[in-house]
This record gives C-alpha cells, structure tokens and sequence, in this order.
C-alpha cells in the first residue's frame, strides 16, 4: 500500500498550528473569566502543544518511513492523551466533601484533542468538537438555573 507524501508547506501548518492556539485560548475563555484554573493562557498553549507535536509526527512519518521502517503517527496521539490525562488530573481536588476542578480539567482535555485535531488537519472534527465544547461551557451555565434539584457548578468555590 502506497500512501502518498505529506504535504504540510508553511501555510497549512500556520493554520494547523494558529488554530489550535485561537480556539484553545476561545475554550479558556469562560475559565478565565470565572477565575477558575487554566484559562486562555493555558488551553491555549495545551492545543497549540498538541497541534504542533501532531504537525511534527506527521512530518516525521514522512521523512522515516521506508520499506525497512513504518513508523507509527498514532503513538503520539496515544501519549499526548497520557500526558494531558496527567496534567488535567492535576487540576482536580478534593476540598471537604466537595470536588473540585473536574469542569477545568475536562477542559484541559478537551483542548488537547483539538489542538491534535487541527495539526492531523481534520478540520470538520475541530468544528464540531469547539462548538459542542463551547456548548457545553456556556450553554450549560445559562440554563442551568432553570433546571429541577440541579447543585452549584462543580468548579465553583463553597
């Protein structure tokens, strides 16, 4: 099987590697501005990682590969979520009988998965993913006052 080679000229991967930066800083947006850990700042830098790390296995598996050596592009995608997996477990703790984080930590997440999303170049994956992740974000908050025995937000302070 003979797969043709990757072309990622200059232009693509500034729009790889930009998105990811734009719309990871756009889901730390509704952190930052309710003062939770890992805003703009850090979701942004987490997807623009991810995006460039994806952008790098790419072009190696390009340059590599040859009949004595079929190197793997989704072992990276494997230890991207390990290591992110980690940090955002990081974020999470325990205060009393409450949990805090988890909603930051989800976003953390969420944010790498983009940004390797846009350095794979699977446009239609990083639309559906931000818009449902914005979705969930503030669509959520703004209903969840109207919703029956529904509890504070679990990234809220006691």
């Amino acid at each position: 099987m003979d797969v043709s080679p990757i072309d990622l000229g200059f232009a693509q991967m500034a729009l790889r590697i930009g998105l990811a930066t734009l719309l990871g800083a756009a889901l730390g947006f509704d952190r930052e501005v309710h003062g939770h850990a890992a805003g703009i700042r850090t979701n942004g830098i987490i997807a623009l990682s991810s995006a460039v790390i994806t952008v790098s296995a790419l072009l190696l598996f390009d340059q590599l590969r040859g009949t004595s050596a079929q190197p793997d592009p989704l072992r990276v995608v494997q230890g991207l979520a390990q290591a992110i997996g980690f940090i955002a477990a990081g974020l999470i703790f325990v205060k009393g009988r409450s949990v805090h984080n988890i909603t930051t930590a989800a976003n953390v997440w969420l944010a790498a998965a983009i940004g390797i999303a846009c350095g794979a170049g699977q446009y239609g994956v990083v639309i559906l993913a931000t818009g449902f992740g914005v979705l969930l974000l503030a669509g959520v908050r703004i209903v969840k006052p109207w919703l029956p025995g529904v509890r504070k937000d679990e990234d809220e302070a006691p």
